[in-house]
């Protein structure tokens, strides 16, 4: 944290008292205590320490304990410069929010010792599949460009209702804004920002007129892009809360019926080794082996 520029404050403990407020009465007062603010060269920064506008301050926050969720998170590449990961349903990509510890970014440095492992891109906690990690972090910005630039190429597959009147295969165009501190994000007039190529792989008899796998190729990232587009087509992806309606978020530790969207491929040259990948999650979508078992929360 750097110290602002105000006059009303004489000393770094009154200041970070009163700024982290929200923290809990005597939490901030006992990391100072304890040594756990400290200052550039890594000494602990007593609260007395007077108040000079411009330095920094470092410490770790306090965390809330988190429900762990109980899926495995498996490794399919490791070398040098990456790791990708095939992650499961309900496990954050990087820490957000009220998810720190049970993120992909924070098990995987604990598990393969890789404290400078950074993401490379993101996925959206409900999605399961494959997430490019990056073990060098001065090659992090190298390996975002491939996203950035779009010659990464991305295969989602999706369970979701089976619409005989929809055409497929088809390219869906639209333009998608996602503002800051909604959940949803939205479709709207304006030239086109989100391209996804929707193919039906197959289908299975069920309620109504049954469930299809559709094969997802987005051809830009925008935010729940697939979800969205999925939904607008008449067709929401299975386990969505979101779309086409705000459900609300399930009780912590609720792991039942995961949405059922999964990135099932990642292909790309490595800008780093120039060694040309093509990587496959192994994971299944429950609502197309089993719909019964998803359905039952099972």
């Amino acid at each position: 944290m750097r110290l602002p520029a105000a006059t009303e404050w004489t000393t770094v403990g009154a200041y970070l008292v009163a700024r982290l407020s929200g923290a809990g009465e005597g939490v901030v007062a006992s990391l100072l205590d304890a040594g756990l603010v400290v200052g550039a060269d890594g000494t602990p920064v007593p609260a007395e320490a007077p108040y000079r506008p411009g330095t920094y301050v470092w410490f770790h926050r306090p965390l809330p304990a988190e429900v762990p969720v109980p899926f495995p998170l498996e490794v399919r590449h490791r070398d040098a410069h990456i790791v990708v990961a095939d992650k499961p349903h309900f496990l954050a990509t990087t820490p957000r929010g009220s998810h720190v510890t049970q993120t992909a970014l924070a098990r995987l440095r604990r598990e393969l010792g890789l404290p400078a492992l950074t993401a490379a891109h993101r996925l959206d906690r409900l999605t399961a599949g494959l997430v490019l990690f990056t073990v060098r972090p001065e090659e992090r910005g190298t390996y975002q460009t491939l996203f950035r630039d779009r010659r990464v190429h991305k295969e989602y597959e999706a369970v979701a209702a089976y619409d005989p009147a929809l055409a497929l295969p088809r390219t869906v165009r639209s333009r998608i804004v996602k503002e800051r501190g909604v959940l949803t994000a939205r479709e709207t007039e304006g030239e086109p920002n989100a391209v996804t190529r929707v193919e039906l792989v197959g289908r299975r008899p069920g309620p109504g007129t049954g469930r299809a796998r559709y094969r997802l190729v987005p051809e830009t990232g925008q935010t729940h892009q697939l979800r969205v587009h999925m939904s607008a087509l008449g067709v929401p992806i299975l386990g969505d809360p979101l779309y086409p309606e705000v459900t609300g978020p399930g009780p912590a530790g609720d792991f039942r019926r995961p949405l059922q969207l999964l990135a099932r491929e990642l292909a790309f040259t490595d800008p780093v080794t120039g060694l040309d990948h093509r990587f496959r999650s192994t994971r299944r979508l429950t609502a197309w082996d089993s719909y019964d078992d998803w359905a039952a929360g099972q």
